[in-house]
């Protein structure tokens, strides 16, 4: 399938089983009720879906359960996540023999690269998977920033597709667009951030919150691409509280917990994450349900 670079695409999340191995069933549900939602694509082994806590042969099985569910349905990126260039380019030439789509590109783990590395990983990673890439900057999260000076020098592999801008600096969407013109299809990759970025020129989101929110999280998409913005900030305000979740450091841990508490899998994570616990399970669990209990009408 060619991917339609726009609109809602979910950080999907993995599901575990109580003694932490993969519930590869219930993955598969989510991914199906998500789609049924009504999103336009699908991300899975993302951060959300804690791409670095799973063993190579569960991030295959990950990818061969999703393309099974998807089925052609809308586009499957999986998220490249690797240590080692090397490894990531065999994750990107799996991703290609399963049948996936596309590939959502982060730089190396672990190790922060420089500008010509960075570069030098995405290059090799784009030759070896042979499939549009979206590239992810996230440098909060991961000690990485891809700069727009960057973008522009890779501007000339076509595979490069799509930015997914997570530098939680909506001003990189406007540079990008001066520097690169439309050469890149823009995401926005924070979800509190969404509005802004459609404002700005963003024409897709990979969301997090989705996972437990779909319906009303296509309802802020469908109103932004209408123009309706006063209803949009209506939506987005209510909104917002959660959309925060997706920018701490225990963002899997909370999203995990909202999408549980709308009956969409469960909040297990695989260790070192834990549960949440006292006042700050409390707080989180106040936010989803307030939010819960006034929610917008879809």
């Amino acid at each position: 399938m060619n991917v339609n670079w726009h609109g809602v695409f979910p950080a999907a999340t993995t599901q575990f089983n109580a003694d932490e191995s993969v519930n590869y069933d219930s993955t598969a549900q989510l991914i199906d009720r998500l789609i049924n939602d009504g999103v336009h694509g699908m991300v899975v082994l993302g951060t959300v879906g804690e791409n670095c806590s799973l063993s190579a042969e569960e991030k295959r099985e990950v990818m061969r359960v999703a393309k099974s569910t998807v089925a052609g349905r809308v586009p499957l990126l999986a998220g490249v996540a690797e240590t080692t260039t090397a490894e990531a380019c065999r994750f990107a030439k799996d991703a290609k023999t399963i049948g996936l789509d596309g590939l959502m590109v982060l730089p190396g783990m672990v190790y922060k690269s420089d500008t010509d590395e960075t570069i030098h990983h995405f290059r090799k990673v784009a030759q070896a998977g042979q499939l549009p890439i979206m590239c992810y900057n996230n440098p909060p999260a991961y000690g990485v920033d891809i700069t727009p000076e960057a973008f522009a020098e890779m501007a000339n592999e076509p595979l490069f597709v799509c930015i997914k801008e997570s530098s939680e600096n909506p001003r990189r969407i406007t540079d990008i667009k001066n520097l690169c013109g439309d050469r890149y299809i823009l995401f926005c990759g924070v979800d509190d951030l969404v509005m802004e970025s459609f404002a700005l020129g963003a024409t897709g989101w990979v969301s997090g919150l989705v996972n437990a929110f779909p319906k009303e999280n296509r309802l802020l998409w469908d109103l932004l691409e209408a123009g309706d913005w006063e209803k949009a900030r209506v939506v987005y305000r209510w909104y917002t509280p959660l959309l925060h979740l997706d920018t701490f450091p225990k963002l899997v841990q909370y999203i995990k917990l909202a999408a549980a508490e709308m009956g969409r899998g469960t909040e297990m994570t695989r260790a070192p994450r834990l549960p949440l616990a006292g006042n700050e399970r409390a707080q989180i669990l106040k936010i989803i349900r307030d939010a819960d209990r006034n929610r917008p009408k879809v």
